[in-house]
């Protein structure tokens, strides 16, 4: 298979990252040095969401993209507001994880797995990648990964939100973040080599069944 990009090289995500993971840390630390007060942590994690958004527009980052980072510190802090609960403030990422892990399940069942879809995009390939049995294939099981990586993060999230363990959440927001999803990237980018047959062109070069069926003929 000629393709020496990876998943990770394709699909970037490191200063993405970093709205996933600064503004909750940073929220845990204003509730602490607050007295335990949601108002200063939320205040904190706006504040740091404010400055990371700033610096990844500096970066070259699509707007867009960090207006929707902004946005989910925005929402998080309004919903510990609304509660008085701290450990509510993660209470987005865990209802997010748990709609994803559904979502990517489904596209798996139905064909169109998500993992194919995002690589498509970035690649300008729309849905021609589908028309590659060996392709859809390796996406299907790809994305199976990524549902793995989903509820991973659940079955920490729920029980310390359960137990109102904020600085342990906090801690798991910042482990469960970028390495986890290193992680996902570079297991899921293995196991589409290895759904792979050795003459495959690679992800740039999508083939269609007929193509496929001929190279097999000797």
């Amino acid at each position: 298979m000629a393709q020496p990009e990876s998943l990770a090289d394709l699909l970037g995500g490191r200063r993405a990252a970093l709205d996933a993971t600064v503004p909750p840390v940073v929220f845990v630390a204003g509730w602490l040095a607050g007295g335990r007060s949601v108002w200063v942590g939320a205040g904190a994690a706006l504040v740091a969401a404010l400055v990371v958004a700033g610096w990844r527009l500096r970066q070259g980052d699509k707007p867009r993209a960090v207006l929707i980072g902004l946005l989910g510190v925005c929402v998080a802090a309004l919903v510990a507001l609304r509660t008085g609960r701290a450990e509510d403030f993660f209470l987005v990422q865990i209802v997010t994880n748990a709609a994803s892990a559904l979502a990517w399940a489904v596209s798996i069942v139905i064909r169109w797995p998500l993992l194919g879809v995002i690589v498509g995009a970035v690649l300008g390939q729309k849905t021609r990648w589908r028309q590659d049995p060996e392709l859809l294939r390796a996406y299907c099981r790809g994305s199976w990964v990524w549902v793995a990586q989903y509820l991973v993060r659940l079955a920490v999230f729920i029980p310390l939100w359960a137990a109102h363990a904020v600085v342990a959440l906090g801690v798991a927001r910042g482990l469960l973040t970028w390495p986890l999803v290193a992680a996902c990237l570079a297991v899921s980018w293995w196991v589409i080599r290895r759904s792979l047959s050795a003459g495959h062109p690679g992800l740039r070069h999508p083939r269609s069944a007929v193509d496929a069926h001929a190279d097999r003929i000797p």
